[in-house]
């Protein structure tokens, strides 16, 4: 299975892309590389249309994103756009993402023949720096029925379908078959400091989460 990081996307909120902030002395999407090699994966890529992300030592796959996030649920094209297209089975990893050694040990792990989704949930950990659940990783073995999901969120959305414009969970929803407009909870927990980068402010905080852990 590739180890596809996803790199694309433009947030209005950001001067360089999220995937660079730097924690505690390494970018985000190194350290998500890192971690990966640490646990033996050697077939990872980063997919995105920015040559920047060449530094990394990583096939770079060419993807054009038409994603913009303004400000929240403020977007120009689908956040769903973001997996880059393959029929082989991938594992697809959130750039935005500061992940634990043990959130990418159990991506790595968990096995499944259809797609999973892993993402924090209530109860959250104390290191947990959100109120709020997030997203952190898509892992596909049926490519087949990801595009299909992703073809039928972009129906339900200009039928008006959804309370807001769709990203993540609504994927995730519609993969299960079920509301599209309440998170489906089967998906697998990460419950500890691993968190997405949302805002810059959101940097001291994870930064504060790993001091404060064994990691």
């Amino acid at each position: 299975m590739k180890y596809i990081i996803m790199c694309g996307g433009h947030y209005k909120k950001w001067e360089t892309p999220r995937q660079l902030i730097m924690v505690n002395g390494e970018h985000l999407v190194g350290r998500t590389i890192r971690l990966l090699r640490e646990n033996g994966i050697k077939d990872i890529a980063i997919s995105s249309d920015d040559p920047v992300f060449s530094r990394f030592g990583v096939p770079v796959l060419q993807h054009e994103n038409d994603y913009y996030a303004r400000q929240y649920n403020d977007m120009d094209g689908y956040w769903c756009n973001c997996f880059y297209p393959t029929d082989d089975p991938a594992c697809y990893l959130m750039g935005d993402v500061l992940f634990s050694p043990e959130a990418i040990r159990t991506i790595i792990e968990t096995q499944t023949d259809d797609i999973m989704l892993f993402g924090s949930k209530a109860p959250f950990a104390p290191e947990y720096p959100k109120e709020y659940r997030e997203p952190f990783a898509f892992k596909v073995v049926d490519q087949y029925h990801l595009h299909k999901a992703v073809d039928r969120v972009k129906e339900l959305d200009r039928m008006g379908a959804f309370r807001r414009k769709p990203i993540a969970w609504e994927l995730w929803s519609v993969i299960r078959g079920t509301n599209p407009n309440r998170v489906d909870k089967h998906y697998v927990a990460i419950n500890d400091y691993t968190c997405d980068i949302d805002n810059p402010e959101d940097i001291e905080k994870v930064r504060n989460a790993i001091d404060g852990s064994a990691d």
